[in-house]
């Protein structure tokens, strides 16, 4: 596969051929995983916004299965970060080493080097290793010995961790969860896709039946073709009272950073040209509000002895401020 080449404004042959594209992608990781076409929109989402994603849900419902599954779709080079308490943050983005036949110090690239990295439990490492990911899924870059080392185009770091078992574990501090452009949840399949993943129970693993469908060089394309977007002054205002409103809101002692609502409008482009939009239209923000703010909106002590949810108070902030008119755009 290949793009036409980026000349300013995206137009509508090119939004056609990016959503085209797009389905064809979902449809390739849904034959592993069965019955999550939204979750898998959002991950593809994710990446075309060159972003981070992190799954939180319980043990055995697909959270590896997706990373991997989506590792196996796009040609390039792919690693697993197995996170445990004695992972070193040179283990992670890698050591400088002497060699003496040489009588100098080498680089020898860490597994965070790769296409995308499925960073697996992640919270199971200390604060200590987590920080080591903070440079290179911010910058693209890790810094050994004073010296930068790209990691190249695209990176996509995809993290999973469980809300249960906390024992033995530490909790990713805000700026790293910050890092993440989104957070979302697999969950159960239903009943038809679980009777077919049970009909295929011989298949161990399901991502390793998949084929590379699209090379790292046209997902880097499909970035910026996402990027010219247009996105009307209305929408930005809309996203903007969505942050200040959060900021304000009873239940929570940190709204939408700056930095989040950069986040949301990227995602948002990228979701209109996998609808074949050239343009973000009000229902692009709605769809993306929880996977984009929910680890971003952090509950008082008040909110969380109430039993009060940050589903919640996205739900409530959505439902205060009023959408503008859609419209198209010229």
């Amino acid at each position: 596969m290949t793009a036409t080449p980026t000349t300013g404004r995206i137009t509508q042959e090119q939004v056609t051929w990016f959503a085209h594209t797009f389905d064809q992608l979902v449809g390739n990781i849904e034959k592993a995983v069965l019955g999550k076409q939204h979750v898998t929109r959002l991950a593809l989402t994710c990446l075309l916004s060159e972003g981070h994603m992190l799954l939180e849900d319980f043990p055995g419902t697909g959270k590896t299965q997706l990373a991997r599954a989506l590792s196996a779709t796009v040609q390039g080079t792919h690693s697993r970060i197995q996170f445990t308490p004695d992972l070193l943050p040179s283990d992670v983005t890698g050591v400088t080493i002497y060699e003496p036949t040489k009588q100098t110090f080498e680089f020898h690239p860490g597994p965070i080097f790769a296409t995308i990295v499925l960073a697996d439990e992640i919270n199971r490492a200390s604060p200590k290793t987590q920080s080591a990911l903070l440079e290179v899924m911010e910058e693209g870059r890790v810094t050994i010995d004073g010296k930068p080392h790209s990691v190249g185009e695209p990176f996509m770091v995809i993290a999973t961790q469980n809300p249960i078992e906390q024992a033995g574990t530490y909790r990713l501090p805000e700026a790293q969860l910050d890092r993440f452009l989104m957070k979302a949840s697999v969950g159960y399949p239903d009943h038809e896709a679980t009777i077919a993943v049970l009909a295929d129970a011989k298949t161990r693993d399901r991502a390793k039946t998949l084929s590379p469908l699209i090379a790292s060089n046209v997902i880097v394309e499909m970035s910026k073709l996402a990027d010219e977007v247009h996105v009307d002054p209305a929408i930005l205002g809309y996203v903007s009272r969505i942050a200040e409103e959060s900021r304000r809101h009873p239940n929570l002692k940190l709204g939408l950073s700056v930095r989040g609502c950069l986040a949301y409008v990227r995602c948002a482009k990228t979701w209109a040209a996998s609808q074949g939009r050239t343009y973000v239209v009000p229902d692009d923000i709605k769809v993306l509000a929880e996977p984009v703010l929910s680890h971003r909106l952090l509950l008082n002590a008040e909110a969380q002895f109430a039993g009060t949810t940050v589903e919640q108070c996205v739900d409530q902030i959505l439902g205060d401020i009023a959408p503008p008119a859609e419209r198209a755009s010229a």
